[in-house]
């Protein structure tokens, strides 16, 4: 993969960059900025570079026209005040102020155009629509540097179209990304552990196949283990269910048997009548779960249990909530997940998303870990094992 080396001397050249900056927000104010500090390390090297650097990212989904609620105004001041400096924003994305914006940048300089995704041609399934645009913005710079981790799995004009346009190179946030997930699937020291949670097992097919022929144990949590829970006969009550995976389920439960990959289910679940934040919690086993009742997390025995699967594992990769974290009473089990990672010897990868989010927001030192994602769906699919196209094309 051709890294920020391969650019060579970027002095005086104006180099687009792809960031991933789709932060949560509340109104206008960021509640995490973990992508945007994600992305400092490449925007700062090519600074101190003397490039111009100008850059391009999404945020949330606007219908492909300008929308104030998806405006990247937000991310631009943050952007500005970990960089130490004023980072102006274009208010178009390949109009007249970005060109003009982009003409008086100066060397050392970052700025920012507005959202891509107010074109609709950015996320085209028409190749031709989305290669115009890309034109438009490659007329905006000399270089192009791919650092959004968290997109590189869509074919999208400021992902993919643009890099078969100017001199290309993987910015270091992505090349760290491939390096450090790279561990779980070439050659991964053993014993290999998988924790999976979310809400859907359809979510997370691909992965769960694919895993079985490279994984040692698989720890099942959060919505989907109970799909798992009704394959193997338990009943589930009114928790969520897919009804329509359980045969897979039951072919994966069959498949693990055969290989002698573990498969880790909840013993006790934590239930409650409806889904509410100060709903009557009560843990009850796995497989005396009530009618009128919905399981929203693994309960103490699950954890205990997940837990000393992790502890001894020397690769441990973790995609997906064990419960509904964000629920003081049902944030236990997704606590003790990442309490056991952040304890652990072994190389640990928080795959993105709302792992990433319950790290943070569970208050975890994220130094402790080994290396948290920035793009669940992407890292979904590279241990899924699928190409992801904006890797594809920054390869040699």
């Amino acid at each position: 993969m051709k890294t920020l080396k391969s650019l060579g001397d970027v002095r005086g050249k104006t180099v687009l960059v792809r960031s991933d900056f789709n932060v949560p927000l509340d109104g206008d104010k960021i509640t995490d900025d973990g992508r945007i500090r994600a992305a400092l390390p490449t925007l700062t090297r090519l600074a101190e570079a003397g490039a111009k650097v100008l850059v391009m990212a999404h945020l949330g989904r606007p219908k492909g026209e300008p929308d104030p609620k998806f405006s990247l105004a937000p991310v631009a001041k943050r952007l500005g005040e970990l960089l130490g400096q004023d980072v102006v924003l274009a208010a178009d994305t390949v109009g007249e102020d970005a060109k003009k914006v982009a003409a008086a940048l100066e060397e050392g300089q970052v700025a920012l155009i507005e959202n891509v995704r107010f074109d609709a041609r950015e996320t085209s399934k028409d190749d031709e629509e989305r290669s115009a645009l890309a034109d438009e913005y490659a007329a905006l710079a000399d270089l192009y540097v791919s650092d959004g981790f968290g997109v590189v799995h869509r074919a999208q004009a400021s992902v993919y179209d643009i890099a078969q346009k100017l001199p290309s190179a993987a910015g270091e946030l992505v090349f760290k990304e491939i390096d450090s997930l790279s561990r779980a699937t070439d050659n991964p020291e053993r014993p290999y552990v998988v924790i999976l949670g979310g809400s859907k097992v359809s979510d997370k097919l691909g992965v769960i196949k694919n895993l079985l022929e490279k994984a040692d144990r698989l720890l099942i949590g959060g919505g989907m283990a109970f799909t798992f829970l009704k394959a193997q006969g338990y009943e589930v009550g009114s928790s969520l269910l897919e009804e329509d995976q359980i045969d897979t389920v039951k072919g994966y439960l069959k498949t693990a048997e055969e290989r002698g990959v573990e498969i880790v289910l909840p013993v006790d679940v934590i239930v409650a009548p409806e889904f509410k934040a100060d709903a009557p919690a009560t843990v009850v086993d796995a497989d005396a779960i009530p009618d009128d009742q919905m399981g929203l997390d693994i309960g103490p025995k699950s954890a205990e249990l997940y837990a000393s699967k992790i502890a001894d594992a020397k690769t441990i990769v973790w995609n997906g909530p064990m419960g509904v974290f964000e629920f003081e009473a049902f944030s236990g089990g997704t606590k003790a997940v990442a309490q056991a990672m952040s304890d652990a010897d072994g190389y640990t990868i928080v795959g993105g998303g709302d792992s990433a989010a319950a790290v943070r927001t569970l208050g975890f030192d994220e130094a402790t870990f080994s290396h948290i994602s920035t793009g669940g769906g992407a890292s979904l699919e590279f241990l899924e094992g699928k190409e992801l196209p904006g890797i594809a094309i920054l390869e040699d």
